[in-house]
């Protein structure tokens, strides 16, 4: 993956890589604390680059972290994170386009994100529980080449169930390319 940084280009390490400035370059208005976890979340999500996805999930990059006001509700707060990826060819079917289940992929890495960050913010630890549904609606296609911005909101953040929506936009094209809302809980304590 390369950046454009005054005109020269550099060359990032995936995700599965350490990097302990990596947070530096996220936007928004959480805490320096929050944007390091989230950077550590990631790279602790991926396999060291031999896990599921690694190469796919190893490319996407944190953008912009925001805990704010909920607009329905303004005695609450909501994480937001914004994540981007270029679209390669190892994430596409054999029509050209986006396959679903990376899609799907995406949305289940980064919903998890914004949970993580309310959670921190909110004095809790920050790990974002494990997975119990994801929902995905399909909307267009997206092919190599194109650049996919996925916002990430959470809708709740209760005792043990929180849950979060995503958005992949076709940030080349402006169209909506999937949605999906992610739940997730808090395990039980191991009985051993």
């Amino acid at each position: 993956m390369a950046s454009e940084d005054n005109g020269e280009s550099t060359i990032l390490a995936p995700m599965y890589v350490y990097d302990k400035d990596r947070y530096k370059d996220i936007a928004g208005n959480a805490s320096d604390e929050i944007k390091q976890h989230l950077a550590g979340i990631l790279f602790t999500f991926m396999g060291r680059g031999k896990g599921f996805a690694d190469a796919i999930g190893g490319r996407v990059k944190i953008i912009e972290v925001n805990i704010q006001e909920k607009a329905e509700e303004p005695q609450k707060r909501e994480g937001k994170v914004v994540c981007e990826i270029d679209v390669e060819d190892d994430m596409v079917n054999g029509g050209g386009n986006v396959h679903g289940g990376c899609s799907a992929y995406l949305i289940d890495l980064c919903s998890s994100l914004p949970i993580c960050a309310l959670g921190m913010a909110s004095g809790r630890s920050g790990i974002g529980g494990v997975s119990q549904a994801i929902n995905v609606v399909y909307h267009s296609p997206a092919r190599v080449g194109e650049k996919l911005r996925i916002v990430n909101t959470t809708i709740s953040l209760g005792a043990r169930a929180m849950s979060a929506r995503s958005e992949i936009w076709n940030a080349t094209h402006h169209r909506l390319v999937a949605t999906g809302v992610h739940i997730k809980m808090d395990p039980s304590p191991s009985k051993l």
